[in-house]
């Protein structure tokens, strides 16, 4: 799995991922699109003309991150970084795996929400400026003016535009924030796991900015919706939700572990199964930092494999003390291996 296929053998390896993205991903369209399932009841005023949920009276505004632009980010970034962290690994099935998990879990995210939107709904924070409900349609038909002080309608007392209704009865859950979070929690699992930041060595801080990065972007986004009232905070909470729980589970699909550091970062075949040792595999080295011996082909093996004695010999912790100073100290720290100051910016 080490040397890169033919096309042919890589569309024998990958086709019937193919055939069941492009289906999907029409369903999901199709979905999108659709008329509201349900027939919501909902409240407008009181006898005394106070608005009765005035959480749903704000009015419309352009969005700060229209869908298509959160979706945009949310596979470009990825698509961009993956490609460009091969500048070290350089191994062709790393960005295979890669780039399908990502789109596993960027375009199940999409049909989940999109089937939850449709089936169930929820009217967005401008849902009664984009109705502009006219109280005598209703002729007392079907559900309008029932309910408890006879408060409740249904959308035919909506005298606003057709397609801007529909798309106001459809806030849950938030399609920008699933997009976001499945895209950039996907992006954080992968930089995590090829740059080592939780494993066996202290690595340096930036690499902890990097990873959360993508993870602040996410929120930022889900923020965005909450500011312009375009969805009510739990729209954005499900919507995160949904992302986040996709992105793990496309990111297990396709790397052996998510937050086991030991193999976290090697992709899995689909073919021949993994035996989870330690420097098991020809791809256990498919990892961007070099810090503490990662990514070496010649000791990885070696290095993950085999217990090493401590950095600090554990004579320090039990040396004789004179003057408050272990006399193993010096000894002890003048035997301690060197450390390449490039590797410690890697």
């Amino acid at each position: 799995m080490a040397t890169r296929p033919t096309f042919g053998q890589w569309l024998k390896h990958t086709w019937l991922d193919i055939v069941t993205m492009a289906p999907m991903g029409a369903v999901g369209l199709g979905v999108y699109i659709a008329r509201p399932a349900p027939s919501r009841s909902f409240p407008v005023i009181f006898s005394d003309s106070e608005i009765v949920l005035p959480e749903f009276g704000n009015p419309l505004r352009d969005e700060i991150i229209p869908i298509w632009l959160a979706a945009f980010l949310a596979s470009i970034v990825p698509i961009f970084v993956i490609p460009l962290m091969q500048a070290r690994i350089r191994l062709f099935w790393d960005v295979n795996n890669a780039a399908v998990g990502l789109l596993y879990c960027l375009i199940a995210a999409a049909v989940f929400q999109v089937f939850i939107k449709w089936l169930i709904g929820e009217r967005r924070s401008h849902f009664l400026d984009v109705c502009k409900p006219d109280l005598s349609l209703d002729n007392d038909r079907g559900y309008n003016r029932k309910g408890f002080g006879a408060l409740y309608y249904t959308r035919e007392v909506c005298t606003g535009g057709e397609d801007e209704i529909n798309d106001s009865l459809e806030s849950m859950p938030s399609g920008h924030t699933t997009a976001a979070f499945a895209g950039f929690i996907y992006l954080y699992l992968y930089l995590n796991a090829k740059l080592k930041v939780f494993s066996n060595y202290h690595p340096a801080m930036w690499k902890l900015i990097v990873i959360y990065a993508p993870v602040l972007g996410a929120i930022l986004i889900g923020g965005t919706l909450i500011i312009d009232e375009y969805h009510n905070w739990y729209d954005v909470l499900a919507g995160a939700i949904i992302g986040t729980v996709m992105a793990f589970s496309a990111y297990r699909m396709t790397y052996a572990a998510v937050w086991d550091w030991r193999f976290n970062h090697i992709p899995l075949n689909r073919a021949a199964p993994f035996a989870f040792a330690p420097g098991e595999g020809d791809l256990a080295h498919a990892v961007f930092t070099r810090r503490a011996d990662w990514g070496r082909m010649t000791n990885y093996s070696d290095h993950h494999s085999k217990a090493k004695p401590p950095l600090i010999p554990p004579s320090i912790a039990i040396s004789p003390c004179q003057d408050g100073v272990a006399t193993d100290s010096i000894s002890a720290f003048q035997s301690l291996p060197s450390v390449d100051l490039a590797d410690g910016l890697w």
